[in-house]
C-alpha cells in the first residue's frame, strides 16, 4: 500500500524570515535554540534571524560542521537544556537543518542516536516527544525543511539516516533572498543536489503520482535555473526557482531515492570533507545509465519524460547533458578530481549495501555493478 503525507506548512516568498516569530508563537517555541554554522553566522544570516525574534530569549549554538556528526548534536544539547529551550530553529543548509533533527531526537530520547537510525530499525522508536523545530534553509540542495529525514555521522564513523514523521519541521520559512549572497561554487553543488533529488525519486519504482508530478516539475525549475543562478546570484527568479526545486525534491523524495545516494552517504562517511551534492552530481550519469535498464523505468518512460523536462532531444542524452552541466558549473571532473581513489571502493561498496536508499533504486545493484558505477564515475 502507498503511503502519501505532504507535509507541512510552508511560508515561501522573499522576505519571508520575517515571519519567524509568527511561526515559533503558532508551534508554541518560546525558548528556540538556532541551530546554524560558523559561515551562516559571518555571512549575517544569523543575524537576520535573530532580528526576527524580538522579545523571545535565545540561544545559539553556531558551531555545525560541513557534516553533522553526533559529538556537535551532543554538544548543542548541552546548550539546549543549559537555556532550558522548548524548540529549535535551524538557520542554514541541510547540515544545520538535520543537526536541528539530531537535536530534536538526542535532547528528549534516552541512549545513543544509532538506536534511532533507520538501518537499525530506530524509526518507530523517534516519537511524539521530538522537539519542535522550525527550518529556514539558506541554501537550494537538500530540501532538508521539508523532509522526514537526517543524515548523520554517528560515534562510530557511519553516515546513518534517521526517519520519522515526527522528524518533519513543523514550519518551512523559505526565503529566496538569504540565498543571494551564497558562492557560485556551493549553489552549483547545492543545486546539483536538489536536481539529483528530483531525478532519483522520479526514477524510484515506488508508487506516489503525486511525487512524480512535483519531481518533474522541480527538474525542470532546477535544469532551467541552475546555470543562472551559479553565474548571476542575485538574479532574483532564478534563485527562487533553485530554492523551489530544493524544496520540490524533498516533499517528493519520501517516495525514495537510489543508488546515487547510498554511493553519496557511503562515501561521505567514508571522507566526511568531501561535499554531499558534489557526489551526487559525480554519480547522477552512471546511475542513470544503469537504471535505464530497469522495467519500471521503461515501462513508465521516466527517461524520455526527464529528457523532456530538461530540453533534451532524447532519454539517451541525459547522462552526457549532466556531465556538461557539471563542467560548466565548475565542478570536478570526477571523483578522482576530488581525491578519491579506487582503493576506498571495498568500503564505499560495503556502505552502500547498507545504505536505506539502496533498496529503492529502480535496480538493486550487486556490489559488482556499484563497482562498476565508482568506476564510471573517476
Amino acid at each position: 500500500m502507498a503511503f502519501i503525507n505532504y507535509v507541512t506548512q510552508i511560508q515561501f516568498e522573499f522576505g519571508a524570515v520575517q515571519l519567524l516569530r509568527q511561526e515559533c508563537e503558532r508551534v508554541g517555541i518560546t525558548r528556540p535554540l538556532i541551530v546554524t554554522d560558523p559561515g551562516v553566522k559571518a555571512a549575517g544570516v544569523l543575524q537576520k534571524a535573530r532580528d526576527a525574534l524580538p522579545g523571545l530569549p535565545v540561544a545559539v549554538f553556531d558551531q555545525t560542521p560541513a557534516n553533522p556528526t553526533e559529538a556537535a548534536i551532543r554538544a548543542a544539547v548541552e546548550v539546549y537544556k543549559a537555556h532550558a529551550c522548548d524548540g529549535l530553529v535551524a538557520v542554514g543548509g541541510g547540515s544545520a537543518i538535520d543537526c536541528a533533527k539530531g537535536i530534536a531526537i538526542a535532547a528528549t530520547h534516552e541512549g545513543p542516536l544509532t538506536h534511532y537510525a533507520t538501518i537499525e530499525g530506530g524509526s518507530p522508536r523517534i516519537s511524539e516527544r521530538t522537539a519542535p523545530v522550525i527550518a529556514v534553509p539558506t541554501t537550494s540542495g537538500t530540501g532538508s525543511e521539508v523532509a522526514r529525514g537526517a543524515i548523520i555521522i554517528v560515534n562510530d564513523h557511519r553516515k546513518l539516516g534517521f526517519h520519522s514523521w515526527n522528524l518533519v519541521p513543523k514550519a518551512a520559512i523559505c526565503d529566496p533572498e538569504l540565498t543571494l549572497g551564497l558562492p557560485p561554487m556551493l549553489t552549483a553543488a547545492t543545486g546539483m543536489d536538489a536536481i539529483a533529488h528530483c531525478m532519483e525519486t522520479f526514477m524510484s519504482a515506488a508508487f506516489n503520482p503525486p511525487a512524480d508530478g512535483i519531481a518533474l516539475d522541480g527538474l525542470e525549475r532546477g535544469w532551467a535555473s541552475i546555470e543562472k543562478a551559479t553565474r548571476d546570484g542575485s538574479d532574483r527568479e532564478a534563485r527562487l526557482n533553485m530554492m523551489s526545486a530544493s524544496m520540490q525534491g524533498a516533499m517528493a523524495f519520501q517516495k525514495g531515492l537510489g543508488a546515487v545516494h547510498s554511493l553519496s552517504h557511503s562515501l561521505g562517511g567514508v571522507n566526511p570533507r568531501l561535499h554531499h551534492g558534489t557526489l551526487n552530481a559525480m554519480f547522477l550519469p552512471a546511475v542513470v545509465r544503469f537504471n535505464a535498464h530497469a522495467e519500471s523505468v521503461q515501462k513508465e518512460r521516466r527517461l524520455e519524460r526527464m529528457a523532456h523536462a530538461m530540453g533534451l532531444a532524447s532519454a539517451g542524452d541525459i547522462p552526457e547533458a549532466i556531465r556538461d552541466m557539471n563542467a560548466r558549473l565548475g565542478l570536478p571532473t570526477g571523483l578522482a578530481a576530488m581525491g578519491v581513489k579506487p582503493d576506498l571502493f571495498d568500503d564505499v561498496i560495503k556502505g552502500a549495501m547498507a545504505d536505506h536508499c539502496h533498496k529503492t533504486n529502480p535496480r538493486v545493484a550487486t556490489p559488482e555493478q556499484y563497482r562498476d558505477v565508482l568506476q564510471q564515475s573517476l
